[in-house]
């Protein structure tokens, strides 16, 4: 699994101009599935995800953590983290997991995190989002559950 972690002081996905997910200061997460993924990588990412210290304390250093701030946490879907660039100019996204490994596994990466005492906000798996973020920093970390 692939995340791409954004600190923001808001965020919000809307579908069809339908808002179906906002948060106030937290996380948004971009979530990228690979068909070999399993639970066990869940478990990593959310474990990192909980404890990145990567909101500041009181006094302005990278102490705290998501959990500390009682922040929130937009969980968005998004195969193409496993784009292949390397040939030609069209991305190619056969590294991507197909949606009946990736919804069941999309899914308890969400249930995980609410496990942690989090609000989780969501998109809706393979509809075609308008994701809008005030990045806070900013603040942009890439986490490869492949590379622990």
């Amino acid at each position: 699994m692939k995340v791409v972690i954004q600190r923001a002081k808001e965020a919000s996905v809307t579908i069809e101009q339908e808002l179906v997910g906002s948060i106030k200061k937290g996380l948004v997460l971009l979530v990228g599935i690979a068909p070999e993924d399993t639970a066990t990588d869940i478990a990593y990412l959310v474990g990192k995800i909980t404890k990145m210290r990567i909101f500041e304390d009181q006094e302005g250093k990278m102490n705290d953590s998501i959990i500390d701030i009682d922040g929130e946490i937009l969980s968005v879907s998004q195969f193409t983290l496993f784009a292949e660039t390397k040939k030609g100019n069209r991305p190619g996204f056969s590294k991507a997991a197909k949606p009946e490994i990736s919804i069941p596994l999309y899914e308890a990466f969400n249930e995980a995190l609410k496990a942690e005492g989090l609000t989780v906000a969501t998109g809706k798996f393979g509809a075609d989002m308008q994701v809008q973020l005030v990045n806070d920093g900013p603040v942009t970390i890439i986490l490869d559950s492949q590379n622990k």
